[in-house]
């Protein structure tokens, strides 16, 4: 009976795994967000239209919750890594430690003092002041995505460090180890993911603010410059992730082998487009593929050579193969929808119909959690492709769980299920609260009928009458 009880080890990681996909969400949507109010606060000053102020105005409070909930999910995680991956934190805290305590320092405090003034400043500080306090914010989630990245970057392609005797990995050269192999790949494609799961959020609500009423000039707004993203950043995001996964396949070949669910090593390797990875028998069981298509992607080769996981010794195969394989198709498939979904807005703008195609409104919201769903499994793909290491080929993950017993994991993990369901719970629904009110004019704010002539700016006034036509598509 206690042979089928999940052990410390399975419990460690299952906790942090449902702690981070939860803490996931709200960063991935915050790094877009900050940078996307910024360039509506710009907008604002330099056209004076109340449009992009009210807009501003609406996606400020949702940056507000989204950004609280990441905080709070965030903190848990490094109480985690101190109690239940305690041996992980000794082994690797000479290099990772200060990486931590810059995203910490630099970009968490940044976010965060800026944040307010932000939300209370505006009046107080002034436009000028107040859009520098913006464009920080925005930057601190970039400095803060950049650090935690180069972090987890390292724990796949570790470089720039050194074993001590007792074990411990002692950093030998900084830039090596921020600038690990794999990192500016996976930063370039995590904010690009990010950019993109923040244009489908607010695409989606302001498509579904003009399936109501599709002469709301903020909804218009909303619309236009999400589904501009869309239609420029989804097809980079192709470009990105394929290089993301040739790098990939250079340092850590076992793991694309699992994401690809090859076992044999072959040329002109096929690419298996749905299946079920077994690893008992060796074999993917009713593969779908198409040939020589994975050698393409992969090799750049159409008969280059792609190695299978049986080029590898078994102990070192991803500890649940059916998982990454479908988290890694879920992730691409999502994402050929973000690309069709980008170059139909393209084109219905070129017909001028873009804020009456009713049917690419009801697809804009059904594509609203699409990135968030992309980016948990892109992390899923990331983080169990790896196992069975913390640190790929150097450290297991069974020698980096600290001393503790599994009913202590068990209550603490039944615990953080209940408040993370309780607490998020109800901050998503505020969130829906805040996308289900209707963008409106006049929302509350400094007068916008007056040239602005502060921090270097001069902008036009508003249109006479503080009309509020909708931007040029």
């Amino acid at each position: 009976m206690e042979e089928m009880l999940p052990s410390a080890l399975d419990l460690a990681r299952f906790q942090f795994a449902f702690t981070i996909v939860w803490h996931f969400l709200f960063p991935a949507f915050t790094i877009g967000l900050a940078s996307y109010l910024a360039v509506l606060e710009a907008l604002w000053l330099w056209t004076g239209q109340p449009v992009y102020f009210d807009t501003f105005q609406y996606w400020l409070k949702a940056l507000a919750v989204a950004f609280a909930m990441g905080v709070v999910s965030g903190i848990v995680l490094s109480y985690q890594i101190g109690t239940n991956w305690s041996v992980f934190a000794d082994r690797t805290g000479a290099v990772l430690g200060p990486l931590f305590a810059y995203e910490v320092l630099a970009a968490f405090f940044l976010e965060s003092g800026f944040l307010g003034i932000m939300l209370f400043g505006l009046k107080r500080v002034g436009r000028g002041l107040h859009f520098l306090a913006t464009c920080l914010v925005a930057v601190g989630t970039a400095m803060s995505a950049f650090w935690i990245l180069s972090a987890n970057s390292w724990m796949q392609t570790p470089a720039g460090y050194s074993i001590a005797p007792d074990g411990r990995f002692m950093p030998e050269s900084w830039f090596a180890i921020v600038f690990n192999p794999s990192f500016p790949f996976r930063f370039a494609h995590t904010v690009t993911a990010a950019y993109l799961t923040t244009a489908l959020i607010v695409g989606a609500v302001g498509a579904w603010h003009l399936l109501r009423d599709s002469h709301n000039a903020n909804a218009r707004l909303m619309f236009s410059m999400a589904m501009w993203i869309a239609a420029l950043l989804a097809p980079l995001q192709l470009v990105i992730g394929d290089l993301h996964g040739v790098n990939t396949y250079q340092h850590q070949p076992a793991k694309v082998a699992a994401m690809e669910g090859h076992f044999e090593t072959e040329r002109g390797a096929a690419a298996v487009l749905f299946g079920w990875p077994d690893a008992a028998v060796g074999t993917t069981r009713y593969a779908v593929q198409v040939p020589h298509l994975a050698s393409l992607y992969l090799t750049h080769d159409w008969d280059g050579e792609v190695a299978g996981l049986n080029a590898f010794p078994r102990d070192t195969w991803a500890t649940n193969l059916p998982l990454v394989f479908w988290a890694f198709r879920v992730m691409v498939g999502l994402g050929v929808l973000m690309i069709v979904l980008g170059l139909a807005s393209a084109w219905v703008r070129w017909k001028g119909r873009l804020y009456q195609a009713r049917w690419l409104h009801r697809f804009a919201v059904a594509m609203g959690p699409a990135g968030l769903i992309a980016v948990t499994a892109g992390w899923i793909v990331t983080e169990a492709g790896r196992q069975p290491f913390a640190v790929y080929g150097l450290l297991r993950t069974a020698d980096s769980v600290a001393p503790i017993e599994a009913p202590a994991i068990a209550t603490s993990l039944a615990a953080f299920a209940l408040v993370y369901f309780a607490m998020f719970g109800a901050g998503i629904w505020l969130l829906f609260q805040l996308f289900a009110k209707t963008p409106q004019a006049h929302e509350e704010g400094p007068p916008v009928d007056k040239p602005i002539r502060s921090a270097g700016f001069t902008a036009r006034p508003a249109l006479a009458g503080g009309a509020r036509h909708p931007p040029a598509e």
